[in-house]
């Protein structure tokens, strides 16, 4: 089982959510986050006075997936979360050790 982990563009979100349904992904969890990579933020002009913005939004998707769709959902997340520009974000994929479903108590492969 891994974890995917995916920052991307708020704009994108529907875009995302949509091609991983489409891949068979029913469910996942969705954060509204700030951050900033290599981009290192931007300056903005407010009334005259410029000032820079260093937290940049996001938003973080987690999914919880068993390893044979682990490919397919990575590739579904690029192919919808590209724009070509700075900032489209990073996918992080780790190993889960064991998930457990609360409601009935079931584990790792079924709870998913």
């Amino acid at each position: 089982m891994k974890l995917i982990t995916a920052v991307i563009k708020p704009f994108k979100l529907d875009e995302v959510r949509e091609a991983l349904a489409e891949a068979g992904i029913t469910g996942l969890t969705v954060t509204e986050v700030k951050g900033f990579g290599r981009q290192k933020g931007h300056t903005e002009l407010y009334r005259g006075a410029e000032y820079v913005v260093d937290f940049l939004p996001k938003i973080k998707i987690e999914i919880a997936v068993n390893e044979g769709v682990v490919e397919s959902c990575v590739e579904a997340i690029v192919r919808a979360a590209r724009t070509g520009k700075i900032g489209d974000g990073k996918i992080f994929v780790t190993p889960l050790e064991q998930i457990l479903r609360i409601r009935t108590g079931e584990q790792n492969e079924e709870a998913v």
